[in-house]
């Protein structure tokens, strides 16, 4: 089968790897969509996500979907339109029963941070546990449903929010998961939503997606104590300390994007003073079937997609999503025919 590889820093290409054979409880995929996630461009252009460094080739992609191609028990037909959970669960911890993502010893498709690397989901086939399967509702497009991984981190957050409804909403940073925790505050009933970013591109984008309000960080100010709600999807160390100064008092400030693992200043007087709550979220449990749902209903959310490559033209595809001002999510087309309007 084909599949797209990482081997080290900005060296990728497309290799031809043995047809997998599914075992007891899993299913085979043909591979339809594959989004670029942040940690899918670290891997790239830099050999590495954080600590964990490519160290044999890397198949990246856990923002996939596709079709059964086998399943061994008939339970599931070929053809069957899926996206998929990409996570195996780790060993269950005190304190933490219900909270699998947490438990320690789990796996994540498409990431170094295991040895071997758990291969992802950029290439012909794919080999998963039928748990891992989410079988996608009529009418729902395959090439909309490569969002549903990322739209679940987004839903993450706002879960560890306590939820949006009636609230207002800051989102700092409009990259990919700032875009989809503006559709899914949104979505979930936000009574307003406002977007930040340092780019014009990004803003554009949210400001399609209905935000009520955009402020282009470094040129116009971020109100203080204005948001019941802050979601940081930057990732960037120093937005936190505006994201703490923009919620009102007894606001909540939850961490969504990916922050370096080194110590960095942060002003935490206002949390003290406006006993601000700052929330960290990790990846997601099971919000990828409220994500599933959420995209079924809302075919809007699929403009955050703004470049759509074949496979053969992944490198481009890679440097497209290195651009923020010119790109949202931008998505592999994974070697199988199909025109993205259904499965």
């Amino acid at each position: 089968m084909k599949a797209i590889v990482i081997n080290g820093k900005l060296d990728l290409q497309e290799v031809e790897l043995p047809s997998p054979e599914p075992g007891a409880g899993q299913v085979r995929l043909r591979m339809a969509f594959g989004g670029i996630c942040g940690s899918d461009l670290h891997y790239y252009n830099e050999g590495a996500n954080g600590e964990y460094v490519v160290r044999e080739p890397l198949v990246p992609g856990h923002e996939v979907s596709g079709t059964v191609d086998l399943d061994p028990s008939g339970e599931l037909a070929p053809g069957t339109p899926v996206t998929v959970h990409p996570a195996t669960f780790g060993t269950p911890e005190p304190g933490i029963e219900d909270r699998r993502h947490l438990w320690p010893g789990g796996a994540y498709l498409g990431s170094a941070s295991t040895w071997p690397h758990t291969q992802g989901g950029m290439s012909e086939y794919l080999l998963v546990d039928k748990e891992m399967v989410r079988v996608l509702p009529a009418g729902l497009p395959l090439r909309r449903a490569a969002l549903a991984e990322p739209l679940a981190v987004a839903l993450h957050g706002i879960r560890i929010a306590g939820g949006v409804d009636g609230e207002t909403v800051l989102v700092s940073g409009s990259g990919p998961i700032g875009l989809l925790a503006v559709a899914a505050a949104l979505a979930d009933g936000a009574a307003e939503v406002v977007a930040t970013d340092v780019l014009t591109g990004p803003l554009e984008r949210a400001r399609a997606l209905g935000v009520h309000g955009t402020i282009r960080v470094g040129v116009e100010e971020i109100p203080a104590m204005a948001f019941d709600v802050v979601l940081e999807c930057s990732g960037v160390p120093g937005a936190i300390s505006p994201a703490i100064a923009a919620a009102r008092r007894a606001g909540i400030v939850v961490q969504v994007g990916m922050v370096p693992n080194e110590a960095r200043p942060v002003n935490l007087a206002p949390l003290v003073s406006k006993e601000v709550q700052l929330r960290g979220t990790f990846r997601f449990d099971d919000e990828i079937d409220e994500a599933v749902r959420m995209l079924a209903a809302t075919p809007s959310i699929e403009q955050v997609i703004t470049h759509t490559l074949p496979a053969e033209q992944a490198l481009e595809a890679f440097a497209a999503a290195k651009d923020s001002e010119a790109s949202g999510k931008v998505v592999i087309s994974l070697w199988q025919e199909d025109d993205g309007a259904t499965s």
